[in-house]
């Protein structure tokens, strides 16, 4: 399944190093090229033999050792690697990573590598909860490297809770699926639109809103990763432009706007409306700065177009169409009004009220509710992190419920 893969696995210093045996010995079942590397803490509890063994290849520990061929180590097992997998994580490689600590071979090469990097944390549960850790976690996560969650249960220190590196059954299916998964939208024509609209009063002002954008930047990411042809029509922001974005559309106004989506619209096959457009516009334009008066300033506005409601009038059957609700309150009631009004497929609904989610943040809160009344909370979580969460509802949850009807 794995053969002509190359995993370059990585074990840090913990208990649960016994475990990564296992996996070495399943991804080598699995036709993989499984290559080691020790940290010193790491070989006080299994022997670098016992990996050598098992993956049939020399165990790398040392920076320092000497030289046997003319090909430096750390930055020839970075290029070599088609992931990764860092197993059993600590805190304290967890740590080095995010913080851009480079002293051992094994920080060294994660950071040198271009490979997705899979994290597999275990460590006590004080210590995974410990705030440090959550947000080096975080970072890590907003910086597009991926975590195994670990296990619950009692661990070696003797407390019970979260902290257990995840089973290796588990682990080599999160490398599988990396490997030769995912992708699951690869052959995908996929329309996203971000950021908000600005609509002119004068030469020198304008009107907009507080969306950042990056909320519909990471699901253009998200998208590209998991193989998608991707169209990313964006209003004003200074986010820089995502990687492997075959299409990408720089717009100001509302109008400019839709004029980009109805050119874009016919051959996608899901398009994700994220972008926080302005629902009216001055009616009136002055080309000359508007000069400040002595008394009140009347202005007059003319609705914006409805993007989203005139998707839902021009969309295929086989279109997916994705919405989203920014609502202050009334929430859930506003977001399901606005699915069915707008003829959507999912809608996914925040409270922009909250510290945690909505506009400017990196993370978010929703809940995704579909058109046959499937309902699924979130908890806050990045940005980034939820967007993938987003294409697993819709490639898995509610193509596997339309598959069941037409069955």
């Amino acid at each position: 399944m794995l053969e002509g893969k190359t995993i370059v696995i990585g074990v840090s210093g913990g208990i649960a190093v016994y475990k990564v045996c296992d996996v070495v010995s399943r991804l080598k079942k699995l036709n993989a090229d499984v290559h080691v590397i020790m940290t010193r803490s790491a070989t006080e509890f299994v022997a670098p033999l016992t990996f050598q063994s098992l993956s049939q290849q020399p165990v790398v520990e040392d920076m320092f050792e000497k030289v046997t061929k003319w090909d430096i180590e750390h930055i020839a097992l970075a290029k070599a690697a088609d992931l990764f997998l860092v197993a059993p994580a600590t805190a304290n490689i967890i740590g080095k990573i995010a913080n851009g600590i480079a002293n051992d071979m094994l920080s060294t090469t994660v950071m040198a590598t271009k490979a997705p990097v899979l994290i597999a944390p275990a460590m006590n549960t004080n210590m995974y909860n410990n705030k440090i850790v959550q947000d080096n976690i975080d970072k890590l996560k907003a910086y597009g490297y991926n975590f195994i969650k670990p296990d619950s249960g009692r661990l070696a220190c003797g407390d019970l809770g979260i902290g257990k590196l995840a089973n290796p059954e588990t682990i080599v299916k999160e490398v599988t699926r990396y490997m030769i998964g995912n992708r699951p939208l690869a052959g995908q024509k996929i329309l996203i639109t971000a950021g908000p609209t600005r609509e002119p009063l004068d030469p020198v002002r304008y009107m907009t809103n507080h969306s950042s954008g990056k909320m519909g930047y990471a699901l253009a990411e998200a998208a590209a990763e998991k193989g998608a042809e991707v169209t990313l029509i964006s209003g004003p922001v200074t986010l820089e432009q995502p990687a492997n974005i075959k299409n990408y559309i720089r717009v100001g106004t509302a109008n400019e706007m839709f004029s980009a989506v109805k050119d874009n619209l016919a051959n996608q096959d899901i398009v994700i409306k994220s972008a926080a457009v302005s629902d009216y516009r001055p009616k009136t334009y002055e080309d000359k700065k508007i000069k400040k008066g002595s008394g009140d300033l009347n202005l007059t506005l003319t609705r914006n177009p409805d993007i989203l409601q005139w998707i839902g009038k021009h969309k295929n059957d086989n279109q997916i169409i994705v919405g989203f609700a920014a609502e202050t309150n009334d929430v859930m009631e506003n977001g399901i009004n606005k699915l069915k009004k707008k003829n959507m497929d999912i809608i996914i609904i925040n409270d922009v009220t909250r510290a945690d989610a909505g506009f400017g943040t990196d993370t978010n809160c929703v809940t995704l509710i579909d058109k046959k009344g499937n309902k699924k909370d979130y908890p806050v979580m990045p940005k980034k992190e939820l967007a993938h969460v987003i294409f697993d509802y819709i490639t898995h949850d509610y193509s596997d419920s339309i598959t069941r009807d037409n069955d």
